[in-house]
C-alpha cells in the first residue's frame, strides 16, 4: 500500500484539512471504482495528446512579500524577517529561504501583482470566476475537449478536495480522477477472471446505458455504463498502476524530491505517463499569526518540491510539453500585524509559471514600493488559464453548453499573460 499523509492544519474558516494519497484495495466485483472516475461523458475530438499542465495550489494563500516579491527597502513592519538573494539571472531576486530555486531562476517566470479573489479555495484559479459563479474546473474543460489518452484518465487530482474541482456543466464524467481510499493496489484481474471475461463484463453493461436518461434532466446518469466500463480499462491496464507508484522511483530520484513533496514526484510521473493535467496542494499558508515561523518550516520544503519538479522534467525533455503553475488563492498583507502574522490580500500576489515553451528567466508584472498594489500591468487568474489552455492547444474563445443548452466561453477575459510566449 502507497501512503501520503500531511499534517493535519486549521484554516481561519474553522476547517480542518488533510493533504493524504492512499492507495489502497478495489472491489473489482463490485466495479467500485467506477465511483472514482466518472472521467468522461462522450468521446471529444481535442489537440494531439503529448501537452500537460501540473497545478500545484498552495492553499491558505501564500505571503508574496516573503517570497516571490520582497521588498527589502521598505520600512520593517512591511518587509519582514527575512532577506533577498540573488538568483543566477541578473535582477531577480527572491526569499533566502528558497536556494534551490535561485539557481534554477532561468527556468521560471515570476509572476507580480496578480489580482485575486478573497476565497478560500481554488475555485476561482481554476477556473477563472468566483464560487458564486458555477463554471467547469481548467481540468474537467481539458477533459472534455482532450479526452482519454491510451486508457488514462486525462485530469488527475491529488487534492482531494472535490468541491474545487467541480466539472458544472461539463458534466460528471469530467470529474478528475482521485486516487484515494481504495483506488489501486489491486489494479489488476482477481484471480479468476481473465480478460475474455472481462470484455463480456464489458459487452453486458453496453445493453444498459439507457437506465433512468430521460428522467435525469442534469445527464448526471448519462454515459454510466461508459464510466463502469473506463474502470474495467484501467482494471487491465498496468501503465495506470505503475503511473502512481513512485516506489518505480530509484532511491536517488526519491531523495531529490524529499518525503513532503511525494506528490510532486507523482505529478511528474503521471504527466510523463501521458496525463493532461494533474493538480496537487501544498496547505499550510493561512499565516494570521505567527508568519515568518511557518514560512520557515513550508518553504524549504516547496523550494526543495519546485527545484526538483522543474529540473526533473527539463532533464527528461519534458521542459516544454509540460507547463507547471504554483500559486495560492490570494497574497497576503503586506503590512505585518500584531501577531507577526499578515492576513488576506487579494488586490496584489504572486505565481510562479516554468516549462510549457514559456520565456522564462524574467519577472512580469510590479507592485508598488510596498508591495500593496499593482503598478502598470493588471493580471488575473484568466490570464494565467488562458496561457495554459493555449499551451494545450484549447482556444479559450470555445464554450461548452450549460445545463439550459446555453454556450458558455470558457473564459470572458481572454488575454494571456503578456511577454510568457
Amino acid at each position: 500500500m502507497l501512503t501520503f499523509l500531511g499534517r493535519r492544519r486549521r484554516y481561519c474558516d474553522g476547517i480542518s484539512r488533510r493533504d493524504f494519497l492512499r492507495v489502497g484495495a478495489l472491489a473489482v466485483g463490485g466495479l467500485s471504482m467506477a465511483d472514482l472516475l466518472r472521467l468522461k461523458a462522450q468521446a471529444a475530438v481535442g489537440p494531439p495528446p503529448g501537452k500537460s499542465v501540473i497545478m500545484v495550489f498552495l492553499h491558505g494563500g501564500p505571503s508574496h512579500l516573503d517570497m516571490y516579491d520582497m521588498k527589502p527597502q521598505a520600512p520593517v513592519e512591511f518587509r519582514g524577517e527575512f532577506r533577498p538573494i540573488h538568483t543566477n539571472v541578473p535582477g531577480i531576486d527572491i526569499c533566502e529561504l528558497m536556494p534551490r530555486q535561485a539557481q534554477i531562476a532561468d527556468k521560471l517566470a515570476i509572476l507580480r501583482g496578480l489580482h485575486f479573489v478573497e476565497e478560500h479555495s481554488a475555485h476561482s484559479l481554476w477556473t477563472g470566476y468566483p464560487e458564486r459563479i458555477s463554471r467547469p474546473a481548467f481540468g474537467s474543460v481539458v477533459s472534455y475537449f482532450k479526452g482519454r489518452q491510451d486508457g488514462l484518465p486525462p485530469y488527475v487530482s491529488l487534492m482531494n478536495r472535490p468541491t474545487d474541482e467541480d466539472p458544472a456543466y461539463a458534466g460528471s464524467g469530467h470529474r478528475p480522477f482521485v486516487p484515494t481510499g481504495p483506488g489501486l493496489e489491486n489494479l489488476g484481474l482477481v484471480a479468476g477472471v481473465s480478460l475474455d471475461r472481462l470484455h463480456d463484463r464489458k459487452q453486458l453493461l453496453s445493453h444498459l446505458d439507457g437506465i433512468r436518461r430521460d428522467i435525469d434532466y442534469r445527464g448526471a446518469l448519462a454515459g454510466l455504463d461508459a464510466y463502469t466500463v473506463r474502470a474495467l480499462d484501467m482494471v487491465a491496464s498496468s501503465k495506470t498502476r505503475e503511473a502512481f507508484d513512485i516506489n518505480q522511483e530509484s532511491p536517488a530520484t526519491r531523495q531529490r524530491y524529499g518525503k513532503p513533496n511525494e506528490d510532486f514526484l507523482r505529478a511528474r510521473r503521471l504527466v510523463e505517463a501521458g496525463i493532461s493535467v494533474v493538480t496537487l496542494v501544498v496547505g499550510g499558508w493561512d499565516t494570521h499569526g505567527n508568519n515568518f515561523n511557518a514560512l520557515r518550516s513550508l518553504l524549504p520544503n516547496l523550494d526543495q518540491g519546485v527545484h526538483a519538479l522543474v529540473s526533473d522534467l527539463h532533464e527528461r525533455g519534458l521542459g516544454k510539453d509540460v507547463a507547471v503553475v504554483v500559486w495560492g488563492e490570494f497574497g497576503r498583507t503586506p503590512r505585518v500585524n500584531v501577531s507577526a502574522g499578515r492576513d488576506h490580500w487579494p488586490i496584489a500576489g504572486s505565481a510562479v509559471l516554468a516549462g510549457g515553451n514559456f520565456k522564462t528567466g524574467q519577472i512580469i508584472g510590479e507592485t508598488d514600493a510596498h508591495g500593496e498594489h499593482p503598478k502598470g500591468l493588471s493580471m488575473t487568474a484568466s490570464h494565467v488559464l488562458t496561457s495554459l489552455y493555449e499551451h494545450l492547444g484549447i482556444d479559450p474563445a470555445r464554450t461548452i453548453p450549460n445545463n439550459n443548452g446555453r454556450p458558455m466561453y470558457l473564459l470572458d477575459e481572454r488575454d494571456p499573460v503578456p511577454g510568457l510566449v
